[in-house]
């Protein structure tokens, strides 16, 4: 249930993070990129909705993933990533696809762990972010391979999808693993003093009326415009081991943001990795007007950069599904998330709007992204379980 769910997140990797690196260059590609991320972050959750009440299996949704996700690799490749076959092809019906693995995957995983959700998903989710690294770096190695290069992921994507289908599902109902004593990890106070309960189970439409839930969403739209922002320009620079450097701990730093969240609390965390993606742009937008050659930049500012912008480009993502759950509950938090993570349609117009400002002006609009992710850094220690007293410490 583990292994086939983070391969199948693997394979739809290069569908954002490879176009956005190797055909997004201008403004046609960067708009075909925005609504493939609209089509993405919106498809997950009517999926979510008909899984969840029995009207469409795990195998038939991930099957028609494996077909859309293919679809769209081989479409970006065969015209180039853009004109209308593209935009069918690659924006809507590959966004769809990617939407379908990627919400259908983190439910059955986050229903097989129930006793530890947010490790489990976000490893899977760094699948998500490292698994187009090799795609990167064929292309880096062979830059008129690229096209190769993205019919192999589709071939790749495609079949291992596809196995996925075939094996995953979801466990019956009230699930609990028999190697966990439920009452030992209900009442553990180690965990209770990083990740609390939330005051009640809330439903989605309780969850809409708090003040929490928007600010989460409006937190992801900042943070996740800044993050694929920042793969763009790092490409841009040409620094192909850099962008590979970036990617990679986009995804790795998911897992390592869920595990330190477990001992230092999730807001406390979560700070901390907005505080990082901020302090990443600022080392890029150096990077950037110090290069010797426009639209190159090299040196070591460049690669704290990346690292920094990596650190922090990814892991906001798993713990903002495990706030959701520590504030509103686990009864319905996967239909709340969901509705969280639509927020990233917004994310992708605002990361394309950075990206063609970053044409004529890249300085500004690094320093544009760095606020974006400092606004994030600065609310997200105030977020408060709702229900709770404001008399009560936070």
């Amino acid at each position: 249930m583990f292994w086939l769910a983070l391969a199948a997140m693997a394979a739809i990797s290069p569908l954002q993070y490879g176009y956005a690196a190797l055909l997004a260059r201008e403004a046609g590609g960067l708009t075909l990129l925005a609504v493939w991320i609209a089509c993405q972050a919106a498809g997950a959750l009517p999926a979510l909705h008909l899984v969840r009440r029995g009207r469409l299996s795990v195998r038939a949704s991930l099957a028609m993933g494996a077909a859309l996700s293919g679809l769209g690799l081989a479409t970006a490749a065969l015209s180039g990533g853009l004109g209308l076959p593209a935009l069918v092809g690659y924006a809507v019906l590959g966004g769809l696809g990617g939407g379908l693995v990627y919400g259908v995957c983190g439910e059955v995983v986050s229903a097989w762990f129930p006793e530890r959700p947010a490790g489990r998903v976000g490893l899977i989710t760094g699948a998500f972010g490292y698994g187009a690294v090799p795609l990167l770096i064929w292309a880096g190695i062979a830059p008129g391979a690229t096209t190769a290069a993205f019919l192999v992921a589709a071939a790749v994507a495609t079949g291992v999808i596809a196995a996925a289908a075939a094996r995953l599902r979801l466990p019956p109902a009230l699930w609990w693993p028999d190697d966990v004593d439920p009452r030992t990890h209900a009442l553990d106070a180690a965990r209770l003093r990083t990740a609390p309960e939330g005051t009640k189970q809330f439903g989605l439409a309780q969850a809409m009326r708090t003040r929490t839930m928007p600010t989460l969403a409006l937190i992801l739209t900042c943070a996740g415009a800044v993050s694929v922002f920042d793969v763009i320009v790092v490409a841009g620079t040409g620094a192909w081991g850099a962008l590979a450097l970036l990617v990679a701990l986009n995804g790795v730093s998911r897992s390592v943001a869920v595990r330190a969240s477990e001992l230092f609390g999730r807001r406390r965390v979560l700070a901390t990795v907005f505080g990082a993606l901020a302090v990443g742009q600022i080392l890029l937008a150096v990077a950037v007007q110090n290069a010797a050659v426009p639209g190159q930049a090299a040196g070591a500012l460049l690669w704290l950069g990346a690292v920094a912008a990596g650190l922090g480009g990814g892991a906001f993502y798993p713990l903002l599904a495990g706030l959701v759950r520590e504030f509103f509950g686990a009864e319905r938090a996967g239909d709340i998330h969901a509705v969280v993570y639509s927020a990233k349609a917004v994310a992708g117009v605002v990361a394309v709007v950075l990206a063609l400002t970053a044409l004529t002006a890249p300085g500004a609009a690094l320093l544009a992204a760095a606020a974006l992710a400092a606004l994030p850094a600065l609310a997200a220690p105030r977020l408060r379980i709702p229900g709770l007293p404001a008399t009560i410490p936070l």
